[in-house]
């Protein structure tokens, strides 16, 4: 049961749910629709993935010292995932947009080639993820988010 004590795994994990859960407001306040699939989408402000790496690198610096090697891996596997989440999967999201658009593209001109031919029923196609990626901005609040969590939890739960 030494799993219910690992701070850093229990403070990153409320990291992804809280950063998760916020974006529907953030985003009603954006758009003024309530959308509820944003809890469990890619992408979107701010990144869980870099709450969840800062949040676990802080609460790691915080129990075991900011100059222990745990730390340094932590932080160096933190960076690759925010990279990760600014470069290639935010231009996988663009590659999704323009592949998503293509279709659409390639379909109306085969159905205006095909005009002699009416289907009753329309044919579903499933689309690529677009928001796959974070803009820096949100991987930047993500991690600030991450860092001000395991912070603040590590003062009212460690005592620190």
């Amino acid at each position: 049961m030494e799993i219910i004590n690992n701070f850093p795994l229990w403070v990153a994990l409320f990291s992804i749910l809280f950063a998760q859960g916020i974006k529907i407001p953030l985003a009603f306040i954006a758009s003024k629709k309530w959308d509820m699939t944003l809890v469990t989408s890619t992408g979107g402000m701010p990144s869980s993935h870099s709450a969840a790496v800062t949040s676990v690198c802080t609460a790691i610096g915080l129990e075991q010292g900011f100059d222990s090697s745990m730390f340094a891996v932590c932080t160096i596997f933190g960076v690759i995932v925010m990279f990760d989440a600014t470069g290639v999967r935010r231009h996988a999201g663009y590659h999704a947009t323009m592949i998503n658009q293509l279709v659409v593209d390639f379909n109306k001109f085969v159905t205006e080639a095909r005009t002699w031919q009416k289907k009753e029923e329309t044919e579903k196609r499933e689309e690529l993820k677009e928001l796959l990626g974070h803009q820096p901005v949100e991987v930047f609040f993500g991690a600030l988010l991450g860092i001000l969590i395991a912070y603040f939890a590590n003062m009212y739960f460690i005592g620190s």
